[in-house]
């Protein structure tokens, strides 16, 4: 069976977030990850994990903000000092909490370009940001992740597709730069989710998986998706390449924010 992480930024919303890890770890959870842990301390959060027995995974970068609607910085022209910045406060919080992973958001490209701006300054713009991302996390021995994310949540974002996060990494040859392939955007952008991890899950450039059930992000037992055959094959492709990375449960539970909502939703984990 894979080793699953929960996302305490989706599930156990019923309870405030530093409550959510004993939930995570009662549930039987041994790993944890999340979108942001910068509205706490390392010490309330390396508490929190110490406590419960849990690994810290996983979690994202300074995204810029979010509220305004920014989903990184990676790809923007002109906000390099502040996406670096915001790089070496997630390296800070990596070592405190001996997170080997942290995912960098690619930015969302404008519909319509400001004057001096092209799609090839873009890309440009995201790589050279990566390789620097890359280069200050490999001596700290961390993953720096990035993840193609579908275009109907999140119309506008950068990177949408496996091939092209996967051309990226191989371009930048650097080793501690991987894909986050999150099954949910991938079937929404392109399906055939068999083959794609029959494809990119041997050859060592997938750092971290992630789920959710299809089309509405519920338990993944709900919608579309046969997981409990992709665990199968996800099992079958680690025992003949040795990959032993985790997955993510990023989903929001069927039932909402009310009391077990999350526990309640468990159901496909205790039937694989």
């Amino acid at each position: 069976m894979p080793q699953f992480a929960a996302n305490l930024t989706l599930l156990y919303n019923e309870l405030p977030f530093l409550a959510r890890f004993q939930a995570a770890a009662e549930d039987g959870f041994t790993a944890v990850e999340y979108l942001f842990p910068y509205a706490f301390s390392t010490q309330a959060l390396q508490q929190a994990l110490q406590q419960n027995g849990l690994q810290q995974v996983l979690f994202n970068a300074p995204a810029g903000d979010w509220e305004a609607g920014e989903r990184g910085l990676a790809c923007l022209p002109g906000r390099e000092t502040e996406f670096r910045a915001g790089f070496e406060l997630a390296l800070d919080y990596a070592q405190a909490l001996n997170c080997p992973r942290i995912h960098v958001m690619a930015g969302i490209q404008p519909a319509t370009l400001p004057p001096g701006w092209t799609p090839a300054q873009l890309l440009a713009t995201y790589s050279a940001n990566l390789r620097w991302a890359a280069e200050k996390a490999l001596p700290l021995n961390k993953d720096v992740l990035i993840e193609p994310i579908n275009q109907r949540d999140m119309p506008g974002y950068f990177l949408s597709r496996q091939a092209e996060a996967h051309a990226l990494v191989q371009g930048l040859q650097m080793p501690n730069l991987k894909v986050q392939m999150d099954l949910y955007h991938c079937q929404i952008m392109e399906g055939d989710l068999e083959t794609q991890l029959r494809r990119y899950l041997p050859g060592g450039q997938v750092g971290h998986l992630q789920i959710a059930g299809v089309p509405l992000r519920h338990e993944p037992d709900v919608g579309e998706v046969n997981y409990r055959h992709l665990f199968q094959v996800i099992d079958e492709l680690s025992a003949n390449s040795g990959w032993r990375g985790w997955v993510g449960c990023e989903y929001r539970p069927q039932r909402g924010a009310v009391p077990n909502a999350t526990r309640d939703g468990l159901g496909w984990l205790s039937a694989i």
